[in-house]
């Protein structure tokens, strides 16, 4: 299983090397990564705003439970939820949501393009495959998810505002006031450090797994699922280690 491991680490690497070089011919790159942003940027917008909206209230309610002593300002319900949501749900809770919607699209568009050769194709032409098909995805990705953790901040906050509104758990003011709090810019850079790391992730291994498939469609199914779990482990695990390089 070690040996399987490095080997694995080893091919990854290897094909990093081959991603990450100029591009033969920089108008079309920029072209792509336009195409990449809308493709898995833009059309992730919405499950994001449905997410972070019912989930900022969920993470509200479940706050407001846990306050129920009398001597606790109720102001700490806004302040709890608030970083709740800058430093865990907006870049951690997202980037495992999008490991499953735009990984499983990776990999099983840069398998099915290895099953029927068109990889091949290129490489007979002379092109980088992996440079062409795999660098403007993750340039994209990079660039556009931290936005999408901003917009699930926002969202997230903006939901919990709307519950407190509806059940009267709190006043809405004081909601307000505790979101208004002891508020830390940095917990905002945080998170969007988080999410290009885990942007990263999620693009490249993803095409990692589709670019060695091996089979036919089967197999393509079977390596974006492998994509999938691999991908939300090294998130989880890379979030505890930015946790403790940034935080503590």
């Amino acid at each position: 299983m070690v040996r399987r491991a490095l080997i694995l680490a080893g091919q990854y690497f290897l094909l990093m090397k081959k991603v990450f070089v100029l591009p033969d011919k920089s108008r079309i790159f920029f072209k792509q990564i336009w195409v990449e942003m809308d493709k898995l940027g833009l059309s992730s917008i919405s499950i994001v705003l449905i997410i972070s909206f019912f989930m900022g209230a969920v993470i509200t309610i479940q706050t407001a439970l846990n306050f129920e002593n009398p001597l606790l300002p109720k102001f700490y319900i806004g302040l709890v939820g608030r970083d709740s949501i800058l430093l865990e749900f907006s870049s951690t809770m997202i980037a495992l949501i999008l490991a499953g919607k735009v990984g499983s699209n990776i990999a099983s568009e840069i398998g099915s393009m290895r099953i029927t050769e068109q990889i091949d194709a290129m490489e007979i032409m002379g092109v980088n495959s992996a440079n062409y098909l795999i660098l403007p995805k993750v340039v994209a990705s990079v660039i556009f998810n931290p936005f999408l953790t901003i917009l699930s901040m926002f969202v997230g906050i903006l939901g919990g505002a709307f519950i407190v509104g509806v059940t009267q758990i709190i006043l809405l003011g004081d909601f307000i006031h505790g979101i208004q709090m002891y508020f830390i810019p940095f917990y905002v850079t945080y998170g969007i450090v988080k999410m290009t790391v885990f942007s990263f992730i999620i693009t490249t291994v993803p095409a990692f797994y589709g670019y060695y498939v091996k089979g036919g469609s089967l197999d393509v199914g079977r390596s974006a699922t492998y994509s999938i779990v691999i991908s939300c482990v090294l998130i989880l695990m890379f979030n505890l280690i930015l946790t403790q390089l940034m935080l503590t």
